[in-house]
């Protein structure tokens, strides 16, 4: 039952994060005056939805149509148009949207990404993450496994609560004893 609401939320996020992408490479390819705009800006988000390789073919495909049919300028533009909205998306919409439903340690997601891509293509990209997320809930719930787990999420303790997080002892003043005379 975890997994099928992990599968949903992480889908759910992920196409949340396109449409904002969408909107966003829309926008920025409008103002710039390429042509089909809103088309090329949808195409860049649902390439986007690729971890890592997607973004790169995405930007790719706008700049070689400003170079075709406007001055090289326009594609200059468009890069620095792609690279502030791949700035949002990954330090905004990403952790804020997709990374927090799957928990999925950075480097972990990276690594299974680069091994699906191998593995199967494209497909095993997209996939690559969710079937992670699924491997690590099934890891949490086998106590033997629990430990790896642990190293695939990223629910690891912030430094600045472990390592600094020491009190320093106050002695406490022994108070006066008073001796009443009589």
């Amino acid at each position: 039952m975890e997994t099928k609401v992990l599968i949903q939320s992480y889908l759910v996020g992920l196409l949340l994060e396109a449409a904002l992408v969408a909107a966003l490479n829309s926008a920025a390819l409008l103002i710039i005056g390429i042509k089909y705009a809103v088309l090329i800006g949808i195409i860049g988000a649902l390439l986007n939805v690729i971890p890592y390789i997607g973004g790169l073919v995405a930007i790719a495909i706008p700049m070689l149509l400003a170079i075709a049919t406007k001055e090289p300028i326009a594609a200059l533009w468009v890069f620095i148009a792609y690279i502030i909205v791949q700035f949002i998306d990954n330090n905004f919409f990403v952790p804020k949207i997709v990374a927090s439903k799957v928990k999925i340690n950075a480097l972990v997601s990276i690594i299974v990404v680069l091994i699906g891509g191998a593995l199967w293509g494209i497909a095993g990209m997209f996939l690559s993450i969710p079937l992670t997320a699924i491997v690590k809930v099934i890891f949490d719930r086998i106590e033997p496994l629990t430990p790896f787990g642990f190293l695939l999420g990223d629910n690891q303790p912030e430094i600045g609560k472990s390592v600094f997080n020491f009190k320093i002892p106050i002695k406490k003043k022994a108070k006066p004893t008073v001796v009443k005379a009589g």
